[in-house]
């Protein structure tokens, strides 16, 4: 069930509702992303402040290129976690906030940003969204996408294919050596801080209509 904490809160102090904060976490390829599309599709992207922590990945332009393909991507220390909580907080005190564009090929951050207006609903994904504690402390409930690892292999090596310009031999090699040791000391473990756990991700249409019920009563 979903705690008492999936509402609209009222803060006193500011005399104000304040906005929901809805994390959804997963391993790599589990369909976290695809449940976060739902929920934007469903519900309405002009209704939702939607923020990926991929687009925190800290910049390794200073790095030569081959040096940057040896970093531990799926570490928590290879993202900016501090700028993802600052923006959470400015989009929850209604200020709009400007959000990094990161390159997956080239391993660096780009020059470009786009903004993200605040809304009455935040939306937050990402692998490592709950092993932090100040930012895991920022959401008012926290959904788990929990999907077999040979599932979550398929799709990554089909992502990083199509769409990060990567070569089967290095996905693999990279899920060996930092994907899956990181996903059992990281995000596995985060699992038990979750108020929802979603098996099979974006196929799971029964836990995602009470999600977006949830959502749309909130709205209303």
């Amino acid at each position: 069930m979903l705690r008492p904490t999936f509402l609209y809160g009222y803060n006193s102090s500011m005399k104000r509702l304040d906005p929901l904060v809805i994390g959804i976490a997963g391993g790599s390829g589990s369909g976290k992303t695809t449940v976060a599309q739902e929920i934007l599709n469903r519900v309405g992207p002009d209704r939702i402040a939607f923020l990926q922590h991929d687009s925190y990945y800290k910049d390794l332009s200073g790095l030569p290129p081959a040096q940057r393909a040896e970093v531990n991507f799926d570490h928590p220390n290879s993202l900016e976690t501090d700028l993802l909580i600052e923006h959470i907080v400015s989009l929850r005190d209604g200020k709009p906030v400007e959000v990094p564009i990161y390159d997956f090929s080239t391993h660096s951050r780009t020059r470009q940003t786009f903004t993200v207006a605040p809304h009455r609903v935040i939306l937050v994904e990402g692998i490592l969204i709950f092993v932090d504690k100040p930012l895991r402390d920022l959401f008012d409930v926290k959904i788990f996408v929990d999907t077999d690892s040979d599932i979550r292999f398929i799709r990554r090596l089909q992502r990083d294919i199509a769409e990060r310009g990567r070569t089967t031999e290095s996905v693999i090699k990279q899920y060996q050596t930092t994907v899956r040791p990181m996903h059992l000391e990281f995000v596995e473990p985060s699992k038990r801080y979750a108020d929802v756990i979603i098996p099979e991700g974006g196929f799971n249409a029964a836990a995602l209509d009470m999600v977006v019920a949830r959502i749309e009563a909130l709205l209303k």
